[in-house]
């Protein structure tokens, strides 16, 4: 049970891991190089601007970086409430708040759209969070590469040998969510945000069904 439970907690990181590179993909088109997920780039970005005065685009990469702390907030918040159906609760609102987005993406203003991608963003960050922290993460890489190469020097000298796949899975998840929402983008433009919608609910619904398999 303990085994089935990790991997079914796995085989869902890797879902939401790719969910936040198809968001973050449209996102970053849309924005011309911010992020909605990757607070990291927004952060330099935002440096380098002031340091050569464009303000405006300083103040793009700060705003999104706290829209994103935000939506971790909303999340952490919301997920406590919710107990047992944390990550049902946690899941229905990064839906809702996509539906936003994709609706905002026809006649609304673009700053509606990319603020409900950002708390979106940050918001799937707490579905794993178990308290002290997010558990796993899922909208950036940065620690998984970490731990990837940990676990490859690891496997070199003697370590378990195959751990370092969960990790590059994970990044590999994220990759195919980027060029999937690349390519989508390509297609239809925003509308391909319900594409991600109609994953976060499936998402939210399953774990609604069962709670306390996970």
């Amino acid at each position: 049970m303990a085994v089935n439970a990790d991997r079914r907690t796995y085989s869902v990181a890797v879902i939401l891991a790719a969910l936040a590179g198809y968001v973050d993909a449209m996102g970053y088109i849309t924005l011309g190089g911010f992020f909605v997920s990757f607070m990291s780039g927004n952060t330099t970005r935002s440096g380098v601007a002031v340091v050569d005065g464009q303000w405006h685009s300083a103040a793009v990469g700060a705003a999104i970086v706290g829209l994103f702390v935000l939506g971790v907030m909303l999340g952490s918040l919301l997920g406590d409430l919710a107990g047992l159906w944390r990550r049902s609760g946690v899941l229905a609102v990064v839906a809702v708040l996509l539906a936003l987005a994709a609706i905002a993406s026809g006649p609304g203003p673009e700053q509606v759209v990319i603020a409900a991608l950002a708390l979106a963003m940050g918001a799937e960050n707490t579905v794993f969070d178990r308290g002290s922290g997010s558990a796993i993460s899922l909208t950036y890489m940065t620690g998984t590469l970490v731990k990837l190469g940990r676990s490859l020097a690891a496997a070199l000298t003697g370590g378990p040998r195959w751990q370092w796949v969960r990790f590059a899975g994970l990044w590999f998840g994220l990759l195919a969510g980027v060029a999937g929402g690349t390519a989508v983008h390509r297609g239809i433009g925003l509308a391909g945000l319900w594409v991600a919608v109609v994953v976060a609910m499936a998402l939210a619904v399953d774990f609604a069904r069962r709670p306390w398999s996970l």
